[in-house]
């Protein structure tokens, strides 16, 4: 069925439910018919019944909204002092702190605007009012913004304007600034250098656009016109893609969607001058990672007075602070799927039956923050009923950060226990780094023993080395549930020398359970499973990214003796010296079943290959040799010294490939450098199907007699130039050694220099041989394929690439 005709059904319910007096029913019916016309206005703008679709997608959702205002008032729920005018002094004043802030931009157009529909609210907002407080205060907010509205237009009066309660429906939106730079950038912080082209190719395009689409809702690229973003209109706001899917906890408890004004006596986004950690509390959303990640970076930015976490909720007041918005829509921007990403919600929030929350809030009163960006993190991840994650990629979407996982591994030879904590120390006083820390597998007696949470995340508030003692504070998201062993607040024997250089009283902190322990790095090292850190691109001068798709069809499914095909790269380092450039391998993820159990394994390897395409895992070995993980993000450290090559081949490699790949690789440096993906040179290619079997199955050139018997195909290069490029691939049974030889028949220039009588692949090779060659001079050539023994019969496929017409045939 046809939006439309979904809609239609949709309303029809709807009026039924109403009629019946179904109210929650008529609610959702009239609500999803809201949505549907919506969406099929916006499909169809072009169509002449477009506009009348929005409108009537306007008339549905206000019917929603008083419906449910009225239910609420039976149920008792609104609290009395959040009345409709109230309410509507709460618009008034908002639109005139937007229309000020654009005023003060120099933005006249736009700010006239805004003072206009402050204008019409509070003139139209005054019908029905019986409080005269109430009425002089609409009069009051009206005149104001009617004076200086006049004053910017330069004209003694504006139109009179019809007193209608949707008067600021037929508002234009603000128009957008117009700026001549690229929207669509590169870079993921403010100062970071890009050090390639700014322009998108169209191949990135199409990667972007196809992973916009995210859980069936669309997230597209942040750009800057989307400062320019609507936040006021006729009716609260609400979500054109519908309510989020509730956890089974939440829906075990659940009463009602509230908004702010309905449970807050005055609400505001954040409370005093700025965001504390301490405030945050999880409640039943299984999103703990995500709770500890807002904790670690309301840390960041109380510590280091630099906006962090505030910086990405809009809309926002003429400091740059986010803002309560009476008409109820936010926009969060968030890091997803390689670039930041707009994400819209209206403030509607799950209520229980007993009127507590059931959403991560804050414990400070009437506060927002906590529970607007948890649902928008949550609306791109499918919902509430949230799968789960890790920090690396919760604080990635939320700040940009790059991600690093250092697994807690006290057993194995290669990990450093003193090196990381040095780590932890040191960067996290200067701000380089968020950290949080999370518990492996635990027994049901370790949890009690310990009271520590099994596979749970939680937030690294300090670490410090007193007395030569290492400690780490931490904060369980829950708000409560501590650590009961060494250096808790229950031991007083190890607190004893050291409570009073750290200003701690185990006592006082006994008396109550917010949360937040210290504990020992020992402690540490055994009963939790990984660190995630999530460093400060700030730490950089310079950045690039490149946005690819790798096709399921291209490449084996494994990368065990053949990665010619995988997309490669070369990194070029512009400038000798020490230095540093991180890679950031990133695979986008569009579905709830892929965040629930990703089943992609992807790392990136990287070669001393003078930037030249590598054909074998192993040859040359690795420079760095990644782990193949399933999580989205993959960091990759290339350490830099005078002696270091100028160039390394990157390889995108993959375990077990069955789908489609995108992904994005970011590079971050404190050198100048450029990356690009290494092109195919090959214009022409030919493929044939063949078999070693009987006599043709002769081996290699250490059997004289037979090895002329194996299959023989001449080529000839077509071209008038002497730099041409060939590439010979065969491939056949895994349990095989294979090689390839070329041989000069004839030239086309038989005074050519620098040619060659053969050339072989080298080392004969399980189950696929390469031969590139390059400057190949037009000709006559005899391609030989042979197994390294005879009397290995069985299937081959022999490929040839060439930069120019070739011609190819079976001689032998």
């Amino acid at each position: 069925m046809s939006l439309i005709e979904n809609a239609v059904a949709a309303s029809t319910k709807a009026v039924e439910c109403d009629r019946l007096g179904n109210t929650e029913g008529a609610c959702y019916y009239y609500r999803e018919a809201a949505r549907l016309l919506m969406l099929a206005s916006q499909e169809n703008a072009g169509n002449e019944a477009a506009a009348g679709w929005k409108v009537k997608a306007l008339e549905y959702a206000e019917r929603a909204e008083s419906l449910r205002l009225k239910n609420l008032n039976e149920k008792g729920n609104l609290r009395p002092n959040r009345n409709k005018g109230s309410l509507d002094v709460e618009r008034c004043h908002f639109l005139i702190s937007q229309a000020l802030d654009a005023d003060e931009a120099g933005a006249k157009d736009v700010a006239v605007s805004l003072y206009t529909q402050a204008v019409e609210l509070g003139l139209s907002a005054k019908k029905g009012i019986l409080d005269q407080d109430t009425i002089n205060k609409l009069t009051s907010l009206a005149r104001q913004a009617l004076e200086r509205a006049e004053e910017l237009k330069g004209i003694s009066n504006l139109p009179v304007v019809k007193e209608t309660p949707n008067a600021t429906t037929s508002s234009s939106q603000p128009p957008k600034v117009v700026n001549n730079k690229p929207e669509l950038h590169r870079g993921s912080s403010g100062h970071l250098k890009v050090v390639g082209s700014d322009a998108y190719t169209e191949e990135e395009k199409k990667v972007l656009l196809a992973t916009s689409f995210i859980n069936r809702n669309e997230f597209v690229p942040f750009m800057k016109a989307d400062l320019g973003e609507r936040f006021q209109y006729a009716i609260p706001f609400t979500d054109k893609d519908g309510l989020l899917e509730l956890s089974p906890k939440q829906k075990r408890d659940f009463d009602r969607w509230a908004r702010p004004n309905e449970f807050c006596s005055d609400p505001k986004m954040v409370s005093g001058s700025q965001v504390d950690c301490f405030s945050i509390k999880q409640t039943v959303v299984s999103d703990c990672s995500f709770v500890a990640s807002l904790a670690v970076s309301a840390l960041y930015e109380t510590k280091f007075g630099r906006r962090l976490i505030t910086s990405i909720i809009y809309p926002r007041n003429r400091n740059k602070e986010p803002m309560y918005n009476p008409f109820g829509k936010y926009m969060v921007k968030l890091h997803i799927n390689g670039i930041p990403r707009k994400v819209i919600i209206d403030d509607m929030l799950p209520v229980g039956r007993h009127h507590e929350m059931l959403c991560s809030y804050s414990t400070k009163r009437d506060e927002l923050w906590i529970s607007l960006l948890e649902k928008a993190y949550m609306k791109v991840m499918g919902g509430y009923d949230f799968p789960g994650s890790n920090s690396n990629i919760d604080l990635h979407a939320l700040t940009g950060w790059i991600p690093e996982r250092a697994a807690i591994r006290p057993n194995e030879q290669d990990f450093n226990a003193d090196a990381l904590f040095n780590t932890l120390l040191t960067r996290l006083h200067k701000g380089d780094v968020l950290v949080t820390v999370a518990t492996g597998e635990l027994s049901p007696a370790e949890e009690e023993r310990t009271g520590l949470v099994s596979t749970h995340a939680y937030a690294v508030l300090d670490v410090r080395k007193i007395k030569n003692v290492r400690l780490l504070q931490l904060k369980n998201p829950w708000s409560h549930v501590r650590w009961r062993g060494n250096y808790s607040e229950l031991d007083v024997i190890h607190w004893e020398p050291l409570k009073d250089v750290l200003g701690f009283d185990p006592t006082s902190a006994a008396m109550y359970d917010n949360g937040v322990f210290w504990i020992d790095y020992e402690s540490i090292l055994k009963f939790f499973d990984v660190f995630y850190m999530n460093w400060n691109p700030q730490i950089f001068q310079y950045t690039f990214c490149i946005h690819q798709s790798w096709s399921a069809g291209v490449g084996p499914i494994k990368d065990a003796y053949n990665i010619g095909e995988n997309p490669q790269f070369c990194l070029e380092i512009n400038e000798p010296g020490s230095g540093a450039i991180w890679m950031l391998l990133t695979r986008h993820i569009t579905e709830l079943e892929d965040f629930r159990e990703n089943q992609e394994f992807i790392t990136l390897l990287v070669y001393k290959n003078d930037g030249k395409r590598v054909y074998y895992p192993n040859d040359p070995p690795p420079y760095i040799d990644g782990v193949r993980i399933n999580s989205p993000h993959y960091l990759c450290k290339i350490i830099l010294t005078d002696s270091s090559p100028k160039r390394f081949t990157l390889a995108v490699s993959q375990y077990k490939k069955m789908n489609t790949i995108y992904y994005t690789l970011r590079a971050y440096g404190t050198r100048p450098f450029s990356l690009n993906k290494l092109q195919n040179v090959y214009k022409v290619v030919q493929e044939v199907t063949d078999q070693w079997k009987g006599d043709s199955a002769g081996g290699c050139r250490n059997h004289p007699s037979t090895y002329p018997n194996n299959p023989c195909y001449q080529l000839t290069v077509e071209s008038i130039h002497n730099n041409n490029s060939l590439g010979i691939e065969v491939k056949g049974p895994k349990q095989y050694q294979m090689g390839i030889e070329i041989l000069t028949v004839k030239l086309e220039d038989p005074s050519a220099t620098a040619h060659f009588i053969s050339k072989s692949s080298g080392p004969y090779r399980s189950g696929f041989v390469v031969l590139e060659l390059e400057d190949l001079q037009p000709g006559t050539y005899n391609i030989i394929a042979s197994t390294y023994l005879p009397n290995q019969e069985g299937p081959f496929f022999l490929k040839v690439k060439s930069s120019c017409s070739i011609a190819l045939k079976k001689i032998k």
